[in-house]
């Protein structure tokens, strides 16, 4: 939910169809940078295409994954009491870490949601507990209606596609690059999804910054 030129999701389009071509990744080549394109453009395509095959994995799939990365972020971040743990509502079949978030609560963790403030502007996090009262944000996803402000400890970043770097794909609003830039060094960005969102590149682009850890069904990439 990447980079300042790319275009901002308009709603809840229908996903394409007939999309689900190879990524060259999954051959281990290096993806072309097309040459009557540029890099906004060859991202949406991308973006498109990956979330289209998210859309088509089942519902036991994604249960049964999110489960699994539930439990790789518990290995990856350990004892998280009183810390600040900031996910997200999940979107156009993300990963659903809510149950992950609630469990936090219970073992003393300090919850948080990211919420959109303006277009082309940083996120800003707030508090969040399980019952806490909602309001719908943009693209109609939910987020605190109150709560307190807060800098998280972690950050976790729900991801359309990754590469081996480290670099996110993301919805193209660039609103995690802008945010992540400003938060303390300390903090530690998370980037979660499936294992189908492997690409061999993003294309990085000098505003695009790459994740601490990815955390996907199979288990933890670390930089």
């Amino acid at each position: 939910m990447t980079g300042d030129d790319d275009e901002e999701p308009r709603g809840y389009a229908s996903p394409p169809c007939f999309m689900r071509e190879v990524d060259p990744a999954y051959f281990g080549f290096a993806p072309p940078s097309p040459p009557t394109q540029s890099v906004v453009a060859w991202r949406k395509v991308q973006r498109e295409r990956l979330i289209a095959d998210r859309l088509v994995l089942s519902a036991a799939f994604r249960s049964d994954a999110a489960a699994k990365i539930a439990r790789a972020l518990d290995t990856l971040s350990g004892d998280l009491g009183g810390r600040v743990v900031s996910a997200y509502w999940p979107f156009r079949g993300e990963p659903d870490l809510r149950p992950w978030l609630a469990s936090l609560q219970v073992r003393g963790a300090h919850t948080a949601l990211p919420v959109v403030v303006a277009s082309r502007t940083p996120l800003i996090f707030r508090s969040w507990r399980q019952g806490d009262r909602l309001a719908r944000g943009v693209w109609n996803i939910p987020i605190p209606a109150g709560g307190e402000v807060v800098i998280p400890d972690i950050v976790i970043a729900p991801l359309v596609g990754f590469d081996r770097d480290f670099y996110r794909l993301g919805y193209g609003g660039g609103f995690f690059d802008r945010t992540l830039v400003q938060l303390p060094a300390s903090t530690v960005a998370i980037g979660v999804g499936y294992d189908q969102a492997a690409m061999a590149s993003i294309i990085p682009q000098p505003h695009d910054i790459p994740m601490h850890h990815i955390v996907t069904e199979t288990g933890i990439r670390n930089r």
